[in-house]
């Protein structure tokens, strides 16, 4: 399994500049995208791309602001066809661009449904290249406490910098 990203391929909430620089170069190869343990099927469409500006309050009365880019897949079969190439679809964004602001670096969110079922939101991992095929696999985004998120991440990297390589005289790991 070769991911295109030189290993991350674990990493998730990836941005559409991101995933569109790691498809750069592959265009004619097919893009599966796996949500729920299987792929879509080969007819899937992109059926929205938009672009959103947040503004909230989070649950410890700290203000947030975001970037958000939604693509919607559609995930029903079709007679003949094939998956979507990734050049088809990277084609697709940048004729999104023509007609709407999309930040590059925007947090990416893909909305999926079969049409029957309610649509889902997810996120997804660095696509990784394997039996000619890009696969993106995408998991259900949870919900989060930000403060709480900001608390684990500050201890963290607290613990990194206490528990990294010592410097002579601290008193951090002795």
């Amino acid at each position: 399994m070769n991911a295109i990203d030189n290993g991350k391929n674990q990493e998730n909430d990836i941005s559409l500049g991101l995933l569109l620089d790691m498809l750069a170069g592959i265009k004619d190869a097919p893009l599966v995208f796996y949500y729920d343990g299987q792929p879509v099927k080969s007819g899937y469409h992109i059926t929205e791309v938009k672009a959103g500006q947040f503004a909230g309050l989070d649950c410890g009365a700290n203000p947030e602001t975001w970037s958000e880019i939604f693509i919607q897949l559609w995930d029903v079969e079709e007679n003949d066809r094939k998956h979507m190439a990734t050049g088809k679809f990277c084609a697709i964004v940048r004729r999104v661009t023509e007609h709407v602001r999309l930040d590059a670096s925007a947090r990416l969110t893909f909305e999926v449904s079969d049409g029957v079922r309610p649509m889902q939101l997810y996120c997804a991992t660095m696509p990784v290249l394997r039996a000619g095929a890009v696969h993106v696999a995408l998991s259900p985004r949870p919900a989060s406490c930000k403060p709480r998120d900001r608390w684990l991440a500050e201890e963290n990297k607290k613990a990194v910098v206490c528990c990294g390589p010592s410097a002579a005289g601290s008193a951090c790991c002795a």
